[in-house]
């Protein structure tokens, strides 16, 4: 949420982007409008499991040890390498069983 507001805020006129009732207004509409919006979709909470094991699998383990292995190159010891890449497996693994989870319980909604 935070990223979307901030984007707003910066479209709008720093005059009043900058005013506490702006910012509070602003959050609000967007948690307002996003429940809305979660009870509208009838399988909202399916389909965010379905983007959270594809994404945030993605960003929060693999993407970090890959990262670190790409930064060290050849001055990571052999321990580093080796826990990196056992990161980087069980992500994978997390990330396949929970799109497949996901996938399973919105297919069942059908």
């Amino acid at each position: 949420m935070n990223p979307l507001a901030r984007s707003i805020e910066e479209l709008v006129p720093s005059r009043i982007s900058s005013r506490s009732w702006f910012y509070i207004l602003l959050r609000t509409f967007l948690v307002i409008s996003t429940v809305c919006i979660a009870f509208i979709i009838p399988f909202f909470g399916l389909v965010m499991a379905l983007i959270g094991s594809l994404l945030s699998i993605l960003v929060a383990i693999i993407m970090p040890a890959l990262c670190f292995l790409k930064i060290l190159g050849r001055k990571a010891t052999r321990t580093q390498i080796i826990i990196s890449v056992s990161i980087v497996a069980v992500g994978i693994v997390s990330g396949v069983l929970g799109t497949y989870s996901s996938l399973l319980d919105i297919a069942k909604q059908y």
